[in-house]
């Protein structure tokens, strides 16, 4: 079985049940084409990254789902195309050994850390350049050509 990832962004204009509607019609548009739905992860309210159809902040949601037919995929796309509460989606085909993980939000106690490390980085990278601009560069001998 091919596995796959909806990822769903939902306008932030509807209430709780209908957004709800939403993302259980396109559930249902996977099982209806012989899909099996697996993880559904809501990441909540998201501010986008740029204005859709005048809406500045949206619902993500990702739905993992698994099918044998090829054409599950191109179907649900036909289906998200013309839904209205839709803003974005995204259908990736995902391989045997992908997971799906969240990146763990940083602490207060490793921020200073990291602000540290990438100021002694550019330190020792501008010694280590310093010697290689003092050293004369070799240049090739230019070859000759002759006119014909």
């Amino acid at each position: 079985m091919n596995k796959y990832e909806l990822a769903l962004v939902i306008s932030a204009k509807l209430d709780d049940e209908t957004r709800t509607g939403v993302l259980d019609r396109a559930k249902d548009y996977i099982t209806r084409h012989g899909g099996n739905v697996g993880e559904t992860q809501e990441w909540g309210k998201r501010k986008l990254a740029y204005e859709i159809e005048k809406q500045t902040e949206a619902y993500y949601y990702f739905v993992q789902f698994e099918t044998e037919d090829s054409e599950c995929p191109n179907e649900l796309e036909q289906r998200m195309r013309i839904m209205d509460n839709v803003l974005r989606y995204l259908i990736v085909r995902k391989d045997e050994n992908d997971t799906f993980t969240v990146a763990p939000e940083k602490t207060e106690e490793e921020a200073p850390a990291e602000e540290e490390a990438p100021a002694e980085a550019a330190e020792e990278a501008a010694a280590e350049e310093a010697p290689a601009e003092e050293a004369p560069a070799e240049e090739a001998p230019a070859e000759e050509t002759q006119a014909e």
